[in-house]
């Protein structure tokens, strides 16, 4: 079984919602780690073998195989995750705009939020990702033709008679 599956396998196959909940609480505090070692470092490209990265945070092969499952839709180029082993090299080219739009999208508060991204992204730039993720999420509902309104094609008769027989 590859990284990425026993990945998945331990973080969505749960036998309770409390386990779950406890898994996803210790995941994020890992994941919380990285990120703000990825940030403060946000000029240096994330490099590194995934055993010896394991080391570097204290976690497990899965837990880093989480994070770089989290941030692959973020970066320029994306990873064959399927591929990585203990033993891969990864490094990271991240795209930082997009990976705040991802963070808000995954409504991970915990990690949007960090001070880190004041060195990255000014107050201004985050307003501007946050009201076009919002406003990619808002749908239109466009006004209903009653059936005695006039048609909307512009043939003058009334819809019931035109285009909405």
């Amino acid at each position: 079984m590859s990284l990425v599956e026993n990945w998945r396998t331990i973080a969505y196959e749960h036998e309770t919602q409390q386990s779950f909940d406890k898994f996803w609480n210790e995941y994020a505090k890992t994941e919380k780690k990285i990120y703000e070692n990825v940030l403060e470092n946000h000029g240096q490209a994330f490099e590194g073998v995934v055993k010896e990265l394991t080391g570097e945070y204290e976690t497990s092969n899965e837990y880093i195989m989480g994070f770089l499952d989290g941030i692959n839709e973020s970066l320029k180029e994306k990873l064959d995750l399927e591929e990585i082993t203990e033993d891969s090299a990864v490094k990271l080219d991240i795209d930082f705009e997009k990976l705040y739009y991802n963070m808000l999208e995954a409504k991970a508060d915990y990690l949007y939020t960090l001070p880190q991204w004041d060195e990255i992204l000014d107050e201004q730039k985050r307003k501007e990702i946050t009201k076009v993720q919002r406003t990619a999420k808002t749908v239109v509902k466009e006004n209903k033709v009653g059936r005695n309104d006039p048609c909307p094609c512009g043939s003058g008769k009334k819809y019931k008679k035109c285009c909405g027989k």
